[in-house]
Formats: structure tokens, C-alpha cells, sequence
């Protein structure tokens, strides 16, 4: 028997969560049958690396790294069907953390919202909001290495100044500036071709009035409104969409999953060449994990916020 932690939601939280909503609990893993026992290794919100200290399974052997998506818990058990194996050629000198990040499902969110819903081209210019989180960071250096302008938007001074080493071309704090409209335009005069957003809210409804006719905008994310206590209600967009002939669309990574291994040996790629710079936001202990995630919806983090097991 091995004994396993695991956090699970006590209460829904209206608002930002508090570590209060959150109770950590155990529960006995009987020994694996025809499948394999796996100890945490690190832990983003939606997914978790583990390594393979029990198998029976031939695919999974002793000492392997698996990315699995199992909730908040230090163990696991598998007959290995929900289980993704760790890029065979994964370097030495790389974190295996970057596997939930920069060369994992965040790169991908990146990668598939810029080329598969924006299908952004050499010289164009694009918006991402967000910037320095995980996923917007990887959106301005994968726009860059097209040969676009890329143009971000964070949350501090310091966040801002990240951006600006990472080669965006314009960035700005949102919170400093007296106005989102006159901010965006002085960073793109010309309009944006393409609007990667992260963000929702009032910023899209800002930003959609300076999209270029046939502008693309892909919807990744709308943390501004992930914590409202009331259904957030803001100006109509059928205008700027009719008359610049806009397109805008939502998507899930799990859309292209065909493309995965090709897309995350790109991703991959880049990193090594250091056309990709990772930063991470890494946490101790699995006990901080309810506060390092009330502390990314607040804006704590630069680059992908990961739990260290």
C-alpha cells in the first residue's frame, strides 16, 4: 500500500479562491496489477508529470516520466490508456517541467492559436494581453520568430521590462496607463492583423475597435472574468465585427492533438536553438498548491507557474 495526498475542492469559491475552499486529504494505493504506480514530480493547474517507480506494463518501465492529466495528488495509479509519455529525445540539460509548459500544452496554446485560427503571416501585427503568463509569452516569441510585430500588455513594471527582453517589439502596464484605447493605438498605429487574447472583458472590447479589416482573433483565455460573482456584461461587438469583417473563434489544444508530436518536436526545437526563452514560476512543496494557484489568478507569476513536488 502507498499512502497518497491529494487536494480536493471543500467549497466553491465565489470571488478569487482562498486556501480555505481547499482540503488535503490521503488515501491508500493498493499495489498495480496490470498497470503502474507514479510519484509526482511537478504540477501545473491542469496537469501533472509523474515518474514510474512500480510497472507491469512493458510501455511504462521503472524510471520513465509520464504527463497525465489526475488532479492534485502525489500519487497515481494507471493501466497506462491516460498516460503520455515524456518526448523520447528530451535533452538532459531541460527541466522536465517545460513538458507541462513551453514544450507542452501551454506552447501548443500558443502555437495552434497563432498558425491554426489567426494563420498569422510574415510582417503582420498582433495583440496578445497577458503577456508575460505562461502562454502569452510564448505567443509573442513564436509570432517574432515569424517575423511578426508582436505587441503585449502586462501587469507590471517588471513584467513589462521581461516582455521587452523576450524581443516584443511595443509592451505596456495596463494598470500605469490613463488609457487602454490610446495605449493600443500608440503601440500599433496602423491597426493589429492578429488578436491573441488571453484576457476577455473589457480589454477585447477595447482592442476590437483597432483590429485591421479581416482581422483574426483567436480566444484562448478570459481570466478577467474567471472570478466575477455576477454575469459580466459589457459594450456589443456585431459592429466592429460586420463592418471590419472580423473573425473570432475559440478553440481547445485537444482540437489538433494529431499535430502533437510533430508540433511539440517544433516547439522543442526552438528551445534548444534559444529562439524560445522559458522562464518558470516554481513553487516548493505540495502543500502550497491551492496558493500558488489563487496566486497565478491574481497576476503572481512571470512565465508558466509550476508546484515542485
Amino acid at each position: 500500500m502507498v499512502l497518497a495526498k491529494l487536494w480536493t475542492l471543500q467549497q466553491h469559491f465565489e470571488g478569487l479562491p482562498k486556501e480555505s475552499n481547499f482540503e488535503l486529504k490521503q488515501e491508500e494505493l493498493p499495489d498495480p496489477k496490470d498497470g503502474g504506480l507514479y510519484p509526482h514530480l511537478y504540477n501545473s493547474i491542469y496537469i501533472q508529470i509523474f515518474r514510474v517507480v512500480q510497472s507491469r506494463n512493458p510501455s511504462y518501465l521503472v524510471g520513465s516520466h509520464v504527463i497525465v492529466h489526475c488532479g492534485w495528488r502525489t500519487h497515481f495509479l494507471s493501466d497506462g490508456s491516460d498516460l503520455t509519455p515524456i518526448p523520447s529525445n528530451w535533452p538532459e540539460e531541460l527541466p522536465l517541467s517545460l513538458a507541462l509548459g513551453a514544450i507542452g500544452m501551454t506552447g501548443l496554446a500558443a502555437l495552434y492559436g497563432l498558425e491554426e485560427i489567426c494563420e498569422i503571416k510574415a510582417e503582420e501585427t498582433l495583440l496578445v494581453n497577458a503577456a508575460a503568463g505562461a502562454v502569452g509569452t510564448m505567443v509573442g516569441q513564436i509570432a517574432k520568430i515569424k517575423g511578426c510585430r508582436a505587441v503585449g500588455c502586462a501587469g507590471s513594471d517588471d513584467k513589462v521590462s521581461y516582455l521587452k527582453e523576450l524581443g516584443f517589439d511595443q509592451a505596456f502596464n495596463y494598470k500605469t496607463i490613463s488609457s487602454l484605447e490610446d495605449a493600443l493605438r500608440e503601440a500599433a498605429p496602423q491597426g493589429y492583423d492578429c488578436y491573441f487574447d488571453n484576457v476577455g472583458g473589457d480589454f477585447t472590447s477595447t482592442a476590437l475597435a483597432q483590429m485591421k479589416p479581416f482581422g483574426r482573433i483567436a480566444l484562448s483565455g478570459s481570466i478577467s472574468t474567471y472570478n466575477n460573482t455576477a454575469p459580466h456584461r459589457g459594450p456589443s461587438i456585431h459592429s466592429h465585427m460586420i463592418l471590419k469583417q472580423l473573425r473570432m473563434e475559440g478553440f481547445l489544444v485537444e482540437r489538433w492533438k494529431h499535430k502533437h508530436h510533430d508540433s511539440l518536436q517544433r516547439l522543442l526545437a526552438w528551445v534548444k536553438e534559444g529562439r524560445i526563452k522559458c522562464r518558470e514560476h516554481i513553487t516548493e512543496g505540495f502543500e502550497n498548491m491551492p496558493a500558488s494557484f489563487i496566486s497565478m489568478l491574481s497576476g503572481g507569476n512571470v512565465g508558466k507557474a509550476v508546484v515542485k513536488i
